[in-house]
This record gives structure tokens, C-alpha cells and sequence, in this order.
């Protein structure tokens, strides 16, 4: 089986690339580590190159994203193609308010052209794309978010205390621009779908987490904040008194439920998929937790400024992921 990663050099690319080489799979992978022009050399993820490259079957293409010339002769080129795992991304709302062109073009235009390639070349394919929850923007802040000291939560009461599932609106709120290029193609992937009949899914992740992740400032909340901790350097928590939640799921399981989907894909299909109530956690308590497990005091600041566009408050519903894929489960972090 051949499978073509876009991203493939990222935490989530890595680790799905990862995964199907280690079950003897033939896996092309697409990146031109942008990333470290995004957010500097510390977040270059050329390591997981040297990683990858090390595995049988494993083809590597230094190509930007953007570049429809050169995707296209990889699909010319692999009509064996079985499953595209887009993973490829400009991830951050900071950098994309003041970059939004090149945003879009990454984030949107670039999903809009692998789609067409699909039709066109691998139309009985399975696209799995890698979304985001930002495509809710900020609604789940209108939520009554309670403060308990440590963290926002929601009362027990409350529809989404179990975490937001796909039901809640993507409409009028402020989603930053980067959470506009991202829905943009998310709706691409469930549109595609619904009016060619292919085999697509949109995953819509929050905190994804994993040893191959190259945090920095900008993106990557959980690994910058240990290896900032670990470096004994200042850590700034964005606003909100670092009460902000996260729930966060490890690349292993974002792996295994890709798998899952490979063995009994849908047309159009649209999922949440995050760490869930059991794998969630405030900055503060992250700070704390970290703390404990280094032995080691951290040394940070809040920032009286919110992140524009930011969830105070966001834990993943999984509940309908799985029941259409009851064979998948999570890990507790």
C-alpha cells in the first residue's frame, strides 16, 4: 500500500509516516520544513528527516505546498496512491494575522488544489485532512465559564461539559485568520466529498502532542512550555490569567484512528478529535504538573494581553468519533 503525507515532517506527519512504515507500507512524504522560516531554526523539524530517512520505503520530496506543478507530477507519477494524509499547514493565528495572503495560499488554496489532484488522478483515494478546532473561532468563550481557582471549566450541567462536538456553530465569532484559511478547507475536504462521492475526512484537532513535536512561541503549546521549564528560560502565558484549557492527544492516536479510517472510510465526514475531559488541563496546571515531574521550579509571567481569537475554555466531545470507529481509543497523557 502507498500512502502520500503532506506535512510529513511534523509532529502529526511524522508520526502517521511513522506508523504505516512500521507496517511495511510505501510512504511519500511532502515538506520543505517551512516551519522554520515560520517560527525560527529551533522549530525546524529536519530531525524527524533524518528519522524518516532512516526507514525502508520511505520517499522523501522537498517541496512547498504551494507548489502545484510539482504535487502534480507526484500524482502523476504514484496513481497507486491509497490514502493523502494532509497534514501540511501555516498552524499559527499570531503569525497568520500579519502574513494572511501567504496563509491562505498554504492553508486553503494549497488543500483546493490536492483535492482537484485527488479527483482528477486517485478519485477511489481516501483524503484524510488534518483541521483544527479554531474552526469554531472564539464561540466557545460565550460559554458560562466558571473559575475554579485553577481553570475555566463549564458547570456539570452544561450541554458541553463532556467537551464540544461538531453541532456547535462555526458562525459569528472572531476566528482569526488563520481559523478562517483552516474552515475555508475543512469545507473543501466535507464539500469534495458530498458532491463527488470521495472518500474524505475532516479531523478537527486541538492540542496534539508527542515526542516529535518542535514546539516554539508561536505553536506548540505543551512542548515549548516543557522545554522552556527545562532551559530554565521565561515562559509567557498568553492572557486569561493562564486558566485557559486544553485537552490534549498524543500523534499515536491521531495514527491509529487514521488507520481506522482507512479500514471503513465515510463520504463528507466531519469529526472533533482531542484528549477529551480526561486529558485536559489549565496552563497554570500545566505549569505545576511540570514542575512536579522535573523537580524544578519554572520561571514565567502573564501577559495582560489575551491571545486575539484564543479558547479560553476547549475540550473535545469524541463521543460521535467513537461510535463510528469503535475499535479506536485514546491514551491517557
Amino acid at each position: 500500500m502507498k500512502v502520500l503525507v503532506t506535512g510529513s515532517l511534523g509532529l502529526i506527519g511524522s508520526g502517521i509516516s511513522d506508523f504505516y512504515l512500521n507496517n511495511d507500507a510505501v510512504v511519500i512524504g511532502v515538506d520543505n520544513d517551512e516551519r522554520k522560516k515560520f517560527f525560527g531554526s529551533n522549530a525546524s523539524n529536519l530531525s524527524n528527516l533524518e528519522f524518516l530517512n532512516k526507514k525502508k520505503n520511505y520517499t522523501h520530496f522537498d517541496i512547498d505546498i504551494r507548489n502545484y506543478a510539482g504535487i502534480k507530477e507526484i500524482f502523476e507519477k504514484n496513481i497507486d496512491i491509497k490514502m493523502i494524509v494532509h497534514c501540511a499547514a501555516q498552524p499559527s493565528h499570531d503569525w497568520a494575522r500579519n502574513n494572511k495572503l501567504i496563509d491562505f495560499e498554504i492553508n486553503a488554496t494549497a488543500t483546493l488544489n490536492l483535492l482537484e489532484l485527488t479527483k482528477t488522478y486517485l478519485n477511489d483515494s481516501i483524503f484524510v485532512y488534518l483541521s483544527t478546532n479554531k474552526v469554531y473561532g472564539d464561540n466557545p468563550n460565550k460559554l458560562d465559564l466558571i473559575n475554579n481557582g485553577s481553570r475555566f471549566d463549564v458547570d456539570l450541567n452544561n450541554r458541553y461539559f463532556n467537551g464540544i462536538d461538531t453541532t456547535m456553530s462555526i458562525d459569528q465569532n472572531l476566528h482569526s485568520f488563520f481559523g478562517i484559511s483552516k474552515l475555508t478547507a475543512d469545507l473543501l475536504v466535507q464539500e469534495y466529498g458530498k458532491t463527488y462521492n470521495l472518500k474524505t475526512v475532516s479531523l478537527r484537532g486541538g492540542c496534539l502532542t508527542g515526542g516529535n513535536h518542535n514546539g516554539a512561541k508561536a505553536h506548540g503549546f505543551l512542548s515549548y512550555l516543557v522545554k522552556s521549564i527545562i532551559e530554565s528560560k521565561n515562559y509567557i502565558i498568553e492572557g486569561y490569567e493562564g486558566l485557559q484549557v486544553r485537552d490534549n492527544i498524543h500523534s499515536k492516536d491521531v495514527a491509529s484512528l487514521i488507520e481506522e479510517i482507512r479500514l471503513n472510510p465515510g463520504i463528507g465526514e466531519v469529526f472533533n478529535i482531542g484528549g477529551g475531559r480526561d486529558n485536559s488541563i489549565s496552563v497554570i496546571e500545566a505549569i505545576r504538573k511540570t514542575e512536579r515531574i522535573l523537580n524544578k521550579k519554572a520561571s514565567f509571567e502573564i501577559s495582560k494581553e489575551n491571545r486575539l481569537g484564543d479558547h479560553k475554555w476547549y475540550i473535545t466531545d469524541n463521543s460521535d468519533l467513537m461510535k463510528r470507529f469503535p475499535n479506536w481509543s485514546k491514551q491517557k497523557i
